[in-house]
């Protein structure tokens, strides 16, 4: 079929030509095969080809069907399929078209995803008719989502209910529509910017990490190649045109062959076996493996699902279920994987009885066994599938490492590099529910789960005129009533446009959370660290959970550091309070001094971004003769600031000085002792003073 050619080539990037593709190459040539896998969600850094290899997949895809003027794409061949411009039939003329790729912006508004009302219809003939949305456009098609990440939670809702039913339902505007939606979803995410929400995450059926690759030859090869293409697209592409055009025959011969391939009961049983070894939440894991080990096996040109098949699947559809909150470490441990899979293939099916006259059933055939994947790396060497771990039950399969650590609550630590004297390291324990820490008054910032804000989305509480800008919705009936409110001449209501009104929401936005954590000796007792250090952790749990974007300012020693610049991604956070070390003086001042200094920088940067400063220390400070008098000259200056301060005490023991609630009176804070950062703590002291 004919190639188109303004874009990058998807054979020529690095680890998707030649005959054995990489992780990212292959998870979206297996998607290709089977659309039902639902779809690929790739993570990595920036410039590693994400984008480049989406937009080169869909000139590979084969063209599709559709039914001339139809803008919502259904298949001629499928008669459940209605579209909203039909009615179509078996006489209506037939054309055949590429795969669209169709990019949903980021910033994209809800009438642009579902569809809205077809203005020039309206205005010019008076007319209701429905505009086609993305969705509607991407029917059959490719929907790309770059930075998914960063998607509106509103879009990311009406892209889980698209996935879940295969349909969209648009109520709005004087009309009712109803069109199917079927679209290989590819998202790309740079995990730097924040997390996912888990349900859209859970909706991708693969996941891929990409990363730039180490080795100086294979650097130097991408470079080589992006430069040919800049210099001469067109000769460029054509130098790839054979191995384009054999990629795509491939993909059309698997697509073929996918409905041959034979699942056995004892490969079924592997993959479910695989699935509850690795404890992911759910079936939907069960389900994509098996579609997934079906489209590899018909990629490789086998007829029946293998060992190999197995365990490629597992390493593509299971590691992102496995994750509880954003601060698991993505990845699957292998050699769990191979220890369940052992080195036997899954026998066939056994051959079915004759049927009643005699006779096996065509429609039902069993494959004979097939040839193991060569190029899938050998397992390594192991006791068996059948030899358990050390501390796993004889009749279950080993538990790898991390989570045999958590089952038997054992707080011993990996081996770290030697630290300088008087230093510390101590983790978190689990983390729990904590109470809502709030900015005060109303904001106007983005979409989130934290504080108060006045936006175009959430319960309305009144009308105002529309401001600069303003994309609320028009308040109707508060615009006739400032309208009635004038004088009119002859008795009729004429509307002008000082009268229209939009319509005032409340909802809540995210906010900038900024910890200032105390790292020195006055807090590096052991067991009060670890009680600060799984607060903290918490806190950092709850901001994922609201959209928040967190930033972390140590302060031990002599000096205060920035230890994470303001980001979306709180698991880095996490990682960086892991390996926190405690030991040394309390530069208290320093510490309120770098904090301030941060919120006045992102001020600048966002304006409508409102920031909660969450200072971690037992208030004492240390460094010096006037160290006491310092930290409360610099508390004085960051209250100046206007910002809405949390001080959680970590002070604890018989013996207590106070001095963290006399800091949070000159910071204008709320005073917060550690143990009361549980809302479930809380919640007992409530009781216990109503009692």
């Amino acid at each position: 079929m004919p190639l188109r050619s303004s874009h990058y080539p998807f054979s020529a990037i690095v680890g998707c030509d030649g005959e054995h593709l990489d992780d990212l190459g292959l998870s979206l040539v297996l998607t290709s095969v089977s659309p039902e896998i639902g779809g690929v969600l790739v993570r990595g850094e920036k410039g590693t080809a994400k984008s480049t290899a989406v937009r080169g997949l869909a000139s590979l895809l084969p063209p599709v069907d559709v039914y001339r003027g139809d803008r919502f794409s259904v298949d001629p061949a499928d008669p459940a399929q209605q579209s909203p411009d039909g009615p179509f039939g078996p006489g209506s003329p037939v054309e055949s078209r590429p795969v669209r790729l169709v990019e949903l912006p980021v910033g994209a508004t809800e009438d642009r995803v579902l569809g809205s009302l077809h203005l020039e219809q309206a205005l010019t003939h008076g007319q209701v008719a429905y505009e086609p949305g993305l969705l509607a456009r991407a029917h059959r098609g490719i929907l790309y989502v770059d930075e998914v990440n960063l998607l509106h939670d509103h879009l990311v809702d009406l892209l889980l209910d698209a996935a879940a039913t295969g349909r969209v339902t648009v109520e709005r505007d004087g009309f009712s529509v109803e069109h199917t939606a079927r679209f290989l979803l590819i998202g790309t995410m740079n995990p730097e910017e924040g997390e996912l929400r888990p349900q859209l995450l859970d909706r991708f059926g693969l996941t891929v990490e990409v990363a730039a690759p180490p080795e100086p030859a294979r650097r130097a090869e991408v470079v080589r190649r992006r430069m040919a293409h800049d210099a001469d697209p067109a000769a460029f592409a054509e130098r790839y045109r054979d191995a384009e055009e054999a990629l795509a025959e491939r993909i059309a011969l698997a697509r073929e062959s996918l409905g041959r391939v034979r699942l056995s009961e004892a490969a079924l049983l592997k993959i479910a076996e695989v699935c509850a070894a690795f404890d992911v939440d759910g079936l939907r894991a069960d389900i994509v493996t098996a579609r997934t080990a079906m489209a590899h096996a018909a990629w490789a040109g086998r007829t029946s699902v293998t060992r190999a098949d197995i365990r490629r699947a597992a390493l593509l559809a299971l590691p992102h279920r496995r994750r509880r909150n954003p601060f698991d470490a993505p990845g699957l441990d292998e050699d769990l994987l191979d220890q369940i899979l052992g080195d036997e293939e899954p026998p066939p099916d056994p051959p079915r009885p004759p049927g009643p006259e005699g006779t096996d059933d065509p429609a039902d055939p069993t494959p004979a066994d097939e040839p193991a994947d060569d190029s899938a790396p050998p397992p390594p060497e192991t006791d068996g599938p059948d030899t358990p771990a050390d501390d796993a039950p004889p009749d279950q399969p080993p538990v790898p490492e991390p989570a045999r650590q958590e089952a038997d609550g054992s707080d011993e630590e990996p081996p770290a590099a030697p630290r300088p004297a008087g230093d510390s390291t101590v983790r978190a324990a689990a983390p729990y529910r904590p109470r809502l820490l709030t900015v005060r008054g109303s904001g106007e910032g983005a979409d989130g789960r934290r504080s108060r804000a006045v936006g175009r989305r959430g319960r309305r509480i009144g009308a105002a005129p529309p401001g600069q800008g303003s994309g609320a919705s028009l308040h109707l009936v508060e615009t006739v009533r400032a309208a009635a409110c004038r004088p009119h001449h002859g008795g009729r209501l004429r509307l002008q446009p000082r009268d229209l009104r939009v319509a005032v929401r409340e909802g809540q936005e995210s906010n900038l959370v900024l910890f200032c954590v105390d790292a020195s000796g006055s807090m590096a007792a052991r067991k009060r660290m670890t009680e600060v250090k799984t607060a903290i952790l918490s806190l950092l749990l709850d901001a994922y959970r609201r959209r928040d974007k967190v930033g972390l300012v140590t302060f031990r020693g002599r000096e205060a550091e920035l230890a994470l610049p303001p980001t979306r991604s709180v698991d880095t956070a996490a990682a960086r309070l892991d390996d926190l070390p405690a030991g040394g003086r309390t530069p208290l001042a320093e510490g309120l001094v770098e904090a301030a200094r941060v919120l006045r920088r992102e001020r600048l940067r966002d304006p409508r971004l409102r920031p909660l400063l969450v200072v971690v220390t037992d208030g004492r400070a240390t460094g010096g003769r006037g160290a006491v008098g310092r930290a409360l000259e610099a508390a004085d200056h960051v209250a100046g600031l206007g910002v809405t301060t949390v001080v959680v005490d970590g002070e604890s023991g018989p013996l207590r000085l106070g001095l963290a609630a006399r800091l949070a009176a000159h910071l204008g804070a709320d005073h917060l002792p550690v143990s009361e950062v549980s809302a479930d703590a809380l919640g007992s002291a409530v009781r216990e003073r109503a009692c």
